[in-house]
């Protein structure tokens, strides 16, 4: 960003004034008013408008994929208020890339609508019935779908998948939406759609589908039998640290003369690793950086146990110690060194090379990448909703050690300063503000557990069979008695000495 940039008299963000924008700002080159939409995408947070959105972009750039324009959608209040804010600006995001020796911005212009968002989902199902949407694809976080956390089945008992499968053509979920609308296509010859999760789930198209037909088959076995049989749901990892937008983001995009409600920061890196299951077409993402595999599960395991799970290391001793953001725990030596450990020790083992990577070379990408002083994402954010987070980024890689005979005291400790976390205090006294849609339970078992560790461990629905397994259990005991007694960083020293 150049000082001329700075005081360049800032240009609300719209089509109108894209002419407008500073000198060394990308835009569409593109006719957005030629764009046709191809792609339904629920969930428009920063993560969807810096992925999946800047990779159509940028396609489009080169001229391509422009009947694949983006539709957004949501069902939540949330995603009311972001409707709001992008529709008064046509849609247009400003997407700013935050290398630490450099800064790049660009606005991204791949989506050209966003859905009212109504209880009953009645402009969602209308249109994903039509016939040129061809994608339905998901940004609802990793403990959106449905799953019962221990068992990795449907969960079918779920009020809000009670409601829908009693009132199927006026759903409230994102998925009932779908299937309503995949019943209207079945029925006038329309015909499938791909269904596409892009959320750090393991094997997150597989999670899709089972959610999506175990929902259909609750009300419509034979729509079930269908979209089982004819849509389909690619797995997928996708990845790029995107913090919430906050003062400190909206200053940097009028920084750069931009006045943009809801602009977008991000690290100088992404990876999309894709199966190429598409029913119904698919943009040629693979031109602009995507990589079409049949090897996602292993790109799967490495990043979503590393990346995601060493989040859950630094993070929830940070909130306990009361550092701010994920650098400023990186620049901790005792919390870094904790990660370092653990991810090489506890999380490497298990995971396989992929081409290009090993385990060892991505720890210190991982290291690297978290380590950005431009990126300011909170601790909070990312230790938010544990009870989804740790059974799917952690726990896996305990269950892997204890089969393979390895050790899990670090992973132990991980878990014993959740437990010490969810308590709602940290070291020095302040609260922790709720962070968890099962805060008031968390917290009542976080404080019993103080005199009686297993109180927490008996959650069945996070932690299943690992209550009976010594080797966890014990070992989390025991971190969990010295955190209390002695303080986090001291249990962490004493893990890493």
């Amino acid at each position: 960003m150049t000082d001329a940039n700075a005081s360049t008299a800032r240009a609300r963000l719209s089509n109108r004034s894209l002419a407008q924008l500073p000198a060394g700002i990308d835009r569409p080159t593109y006719d957005r008013a030629g764009l046709t939409p191809g792609i339904v995408h629920i969930g428009v947070g920063n993560f969807h408008r810096a992925h999946q959105a800047w990779y159509l972009h940028r396609l489009m750039q080169l001229g391509q994929a422009h009947d694949w324009a983006i539709i957004g959608a949501g069902v939540r209040a949330a995603d009311a208020a972001m409707r709001d804010r992008l529709l008064a600006q046509d849609c247009l995001s400003t997407v700013i890339e935050l290398d630490p020796a450099s800064e790049h911005a660009e606005v991204v212009g791949s989506m050209i609508d966003f859905l009212p968002v109504q209880d009953d989902n009645r402009a969602l199902i209308e249109c994903l019935s039509r016939a040129e949407i061809r994608i339905v694809a998901l940004t609802v976080t990793e403990g959106g779908y449905y799953v019962d956390p221990a068992s990795g089945r449907f969960d079918h008992e779920h009020a809000d998948i009670q409601f829908d499968s009693q009132n199927p053509s006026t759903p409230r979920t994102a998925f009932g939406a779908i299937v309503a609308a995949l019943r209207v296509r079945r029925e006038t010859g329309v015909g499938p759609l791909t269904a596409q999760s892009c959320d750090n789930l393991q094997v997150n198209g597989d999670v899709f589908k089972q959610t999506l037909v175990g929902l259909a088959r609750l009300s419509d076995p034979a729509l079930a039998d269908w979209i089982d049989r004819e849509c389909s749901f690619p797995n997928s990892m996708v990845d790029c640290i995107v913090p919430a937008t906050g003062a400190h983001e909206l200053q940097l995009a009028k920084g750069w003369g931009i006045d943009d409600a809801a602009p977008v920061t991000h690290e100088n890196f992404r990876q999309w690793v894709i199966e190429d299951k598409f029913c119904a077409g698919r943009p040629d993402w693979d031109q602009v950086g995507a990589e079409f595999t049949d090897q996602v599960h292993d790109f799967e395991v490495m990043k979503i146990r590393i990346l995601n799970g060493g989040h859950q290391v630094i993070s929830v001793p940070g909130e306990l110690l009361s550092v701010a953001s994920i650098s400023g725990c990186m620049r901790d030596p005792d919390i870094s060194r904790l990660f370092v450990k653990i991810a090489k020790d506890e999380v490497a083992p298990h995971v396989k090379a992929v081409p290009n990577m090993t385990p060892d070379r991505y720890i210190g990408l991982i290291e690297s990448r978290f380590s950005n002083p431009k990126i300011v994402d909170t601790t909070r954010r990312v230790a938010f909703d544990g009870s989804s987070r740790h059974p799917g980024f952690i726990l896996p890689s305990i269950r892997d050690g204890i089969a393979r005979g390895n050790s899990v005291r670090g992973l132990a400790l991980v878990e014993a300063a959740w437990a010490r976390m969810c308590a709602g205090t940290r070291e020095d006294g302040s609260t922790i503000e709720p962070n968890d849609p099962n805060w008031d339970h968390l917290q009542r078992l976080a404080l019993q557990a103080k005199a009686d560790p297993m109180v927490w461990l008996g959650m069945e629905n996070i932690y299943g069979e690992l209550a009976q397994a010594p080797e966890f259990s014990d070992a989390f005991a025991h971190w969990l008695g010295v955190i209390w007694r002695d303080g986090t960083r001291a249990a962490i020293q004493a893990y890493c000495a």
